[in-house]
C-alpha cells in the first residue's frame, strides 16, 4: 500500500517539492494526462495509478480503464486496486471517480522554452489555484508561450491546478520562477516587462503597438502586483471597466491575452 500512502502525502505543497511527484485525480484529467508526453510509457515519469470500483461504473470509466492497463503494463508500472473510501482518503475533490495517477513532475525552466518567446504570462503571487489552472488553460488557449509562476503564487503542481487547466498543465510550460531570474530572462531575450494594474493606460490604447516579444505580469488576488515589479516594468495597463472595482485575475488574463494578441 506504498503507492496509497505517497498519494495521500502528495496533498501537501512541501511533499510534492521534496518528491517531484504530483497527482492527477478524475477520469477527464486522466485522459489529458495519458494523451500527454507524461503518459508515453518511454517517458519514465509514471510512477503507478489507484483504481476504486467507481471507475468502472460508467462506459467511460471502462475505456480509461482499458487504456490505462495498456499504458502502465508497457511502461512497467503498477495498478493498486482500492476501495473508493480508501482512494477518497488521498484524492483532493469529494467525486474523484475511481481514478488518481502518481507521476513524475516535468522539469521546466526559462533554458527549456522555444526561442524566441513571443508572449509569457507572470504570476505575481496569484494565490487560488483555481485561478491558476483557469490562466493556465487560458493561457494555452491564447498563444501564450509559458506561465511563469513568482514566490507566493499556488503550486502548479496541486491537484486543483492541475484539474482546474484541463490538460493545459501536461501541455504548456509553467514553472516557478523568482523575480530576479525572470528579469535576468526579460534583458537577455529582449523581452518587455508589462503589469497589470487598474490605475494603468488602457490597454486598448496599445492593441495595435504591443511588443513582438512580451511577459504581462497579473498580480494576487486582493493586492495586486508587488511593488518591487511595478517599479522595473516599462509600462502598466488596464483593462477599462464599469460599475465594478476590479476583475478576477483568471478573466482578466484572458482579456489582457486577447487584447494584446500577435
Amino acid at each position: 500500500m506504498k503507492l496509497l500512502s505517497t498519494a495521500r502525502d502528495l496533498t501537501r505543497r512541501r511533499a510534492r517539492e521534496r518528491t517531484g511527484l504530483f497527482v492527477t485525480e478524475g477520469v477527464r484529467a486522466v485522459e489529458e494526462l495519458l494523451a500527454s508526453p507524461i503518459g508515453v510509457p518511454a517517458s519514465g515519469l509514471l510512477r503507478g495509478a489507484l483504481v476504486s470500483p467507481a471507475l468502472e461504473s460508467t462506459p467511460r470509466g471502462m475505456a480509461l480503464r482499458a487504456v490505462l492497463d495498456r499504458v502502465l503494463d508497457a511502461a512497467s508500472v503498477s495498478i493498486l486496486e482500492v476501495s473508493d473510501a480508501e482512494l477518497a482518503s488521498a484524492a483532493d475533490t469529494e467525486s474523484p471517480q475511481g481514478i488518481l495517477v502518481v507521476a513524475k513532475q516535468l522539469e521546466q525552466s526559462f533554458d527549456g522554452l522555444a526561442r524566441p518567446v513571443s508572449r509569457l504570462v507572470v504570476l505575481d503571487g496569484v494565490q487560488d489555484p483555481g485561478n491558476v489552472g483557469t490562466i493556465l488553460r487560458t493561457s494555452e488557449a491564447l498563444g501564450a508561450d509559458a506561465v511563469v509562476a513568482l514566490p507566493g503564487s499556488a503550486d502548479l503542481w496541486s491537484a486543483k491546478v492541475v484539474r482546474g487547466a484541463m490538460g493545459s498543465r501536461f501541455r504548456l510550460p509553467a514553472f516557478h520562477a523568482s523575480a530576479d531570474a525572470l528579469s535576468d530572462f526579460c534583458r537577455a531575450s529582449d523581452v518587455a516587462l508589462w503589469t497589470a494594474d487598474g490605475e494603468g493606460e488602457p490597454v486598448d490604447s496599445w492593441t495595435a503597438r504591443a511588443p513582438e516579444r512580451l511577459a504581462i505580469v497579473v498580480g494576487n488576488e486582493g493586492s495586486g502586483v508587488s511593488s518591487a515589479l511595478s517599479a522595473v516594468a516599462e509600462r502598466s495597463v488596464a483593462i477599462p471597466v464599469r460599475g465594478v472595482e476590479s476583475l478576477n485575475v483568471a478573466i482578466a488574463t484572458g482579456i489582457l491575452l486577447y487584447a494584446l494578441r500577435r
